[in-house]
């Protein structure tokens, strides 16, 4: 899989989640043989004024590499600008967010807002595009109705302005995440570009990322909220791509990831902070599970890293009795 000059060692993609793909969670889904993963959204603002909190957002590590930088905003010169700081701090990919639909981002006139603006996209993009040397991406959504007209229209003003691939995920701004994803929307993208285009909404399963290569012809599959408490669904669908046996679900390798991601999101962001997200996150993984509902309310009040990892081992014991 080629995006611009670099080469991804496979054809999957963690999507930009905000508020949740930090780099704990990056380096479990790359541990689980994603080929790219991609920070959550980040402000250009933000990066261009230094904000303390904005500038952690850009930590990397050497094993997460690949890695894509998912910028917002609407004004061409701070995104040019946030771009080179994204560039200099060791990204590999910047890419534009095109389909953020929550009103706070929309009324700045970023996120899909841009895609009812061509003039201010295409200033945005060749703004970009001339400041950085690395690749160049962007996620689109449908745009402001189902036709997928917006989708198109914006697809070619990127391709013009140099950007080496395009996300696409096919609902409207109103969706949100609702309904279904209109998958004949990445086919149509694809057919009127000729760089990469990445299919985005509704896999699931090997089986569906399968399905999507097949309807669409799109170059790579991107995974967002599926691999929310489940980063091994890329090394299912890599399995499936591959020809090769369904991978077994692993109890253990299950609650080693919790481990390991408890105490490196403790590493990351410290101990009061990372406690307070995991009271909420380790729920994630145990969807499904037997007595998972009891293991969620042990760790509303999780106060240190000791206890959490106490009660995941509780909860991993209880289990096999």
């Amino acid at each position: 899989m080629q995006i611009g000059s670099l080469t991804l060692p496979n054809k999957t993609v963690l999507a930009p989640l905000a508020g949740i793909t930090n780099l704990p969670f990056r380096l479990l889904a790359k541990a689980a043989g994603c080929g790219l993963v991609c920070s959550e959204m980040i402000s250009a603002n933000g990066l261009v004024y230094q904000s303390s909190k904005t500038e952690q957002m850009l930590d990397t590590a050497p094993e997460e590499k690949p890695l894509s930088v998912q910028i917002f905003g609407s004004d061409p010169g701070i995104l040019a600008e946030a771009a080179a700081i994204v560039e200099s701090k060791g990204a590999d990919i910047v890419d534009i967010n095109f389909g953020c639909s929550v009103r706070k981002v929309v009324k700045t006139g970023s996120g899909v807002a841009l895609m009812k603006n061509p003039d201010r996209a295409k200033a945005l993009l060749t703004a970009v595009r001339k400041a950085i040397h690395i690749p160049l991406t962007i996620k689109i959504r449908s745009g402001w109705d189902a036709s997928g007209r917006d989708a198109c229209n914006i697809a070619r003003i990127a391709q013009d302005c140099g950007v080496d691939a395009i996300a696409v995920h096919p609902r409207t701004a109103g969706q949100q995440f609702r309904g279904r994803a209109d998958w004949s929307i990445i086919a149509a993208v694809k057919k009127k570009v000729g760089i990469s285009v990445i299919g985005n909404g509704d896999v699931s399963s090997a089986r569906d990322a399968l399905k999507m290569f097949e309807e669409t012809g799109c170059d790579a599959i991107m995974i967002g909220r599926k691999a929310i408490g489940d980063p091994v669904i890329f090394t299912r669908v890599l399995a499936g791509l591959n020809g090769a046996e369904p991978v077994r679900e692993d109890l253990n390798h299950r609650f080693d990831m919790m481990n390991h991601y408890f105490k490196a999101s403790v590493e990351f962001i410290g101990e009061e902070t990372a406690c307070r997200m995991m009271r909420s996150r380790l729920g994630w993984f145990t969807r499904g599970m037997r007595n998972s509902s009891k293991f969620r309310e042990s760790i509303k009040h999780l106060s240190s890293m000791e206890e959490g990892l106490e009660l995941i081992r509780n909860y991993r014991n209880s289990l096999s009795e």
